[in-house]
């Protein structure tokens, strides 16, 4: 598997959860999205976090902006903001989006990509 887009229900299945976690396959979650469709109540129930806890490779995506209400910046921040994340978990989803992407095999680019993840200074809440 290269990656499941809107992996949110993945949660529900144990046994699947060990394998993805085991393969590093990336969740890309859409968090406005999964409101806008009541996949969850808020966005302060989006079970990122313990997604994140159970090791899960989850990446923040937008899911068609104009309809959903955001891009995938809009997205990231609407999660920083409601599910309280710390700086190290948004870099976490930061890396973990190069790490899922499908940049060209050029290691160099994907490297300077999370070096710039490292160095960024997040602005204040």
């Amino acid at each position: 598997m290269e990656r499941i887009d809107h992996g949110l229900r993945s949660v529900e299945d144990p046994a699947l959860v060990e394998r993805l976690v085991r393969e590093r396959v990336p969740l890309t979650l859409c968090p406005l999205s999964n409101v806008r469709l009541r996949t969850v109540d808020t966005l302060a129930d989006h079970p990122l976090p313990a997604m994140l806890d159970a090791g899960l490779m989850c990446t923040v995506n937008s899911d068609d902006p104009a309809y959903f209400g955001g891009y995938a910046g809009d997205n990231f921040d609407a999660v920083r903001e409601a599910l309280g994340l710390t700086e190290e978990r948004l870099r976490e989803l930061a890396r973990n989006s190069f790490l899922a992407s499908f940049l060209e095999d050029d290691e160099e680019l994907r490297a300077r990509c999370l070096a710039e993840v490292e160095a960024f200074e997040f602005p204040a809440a």
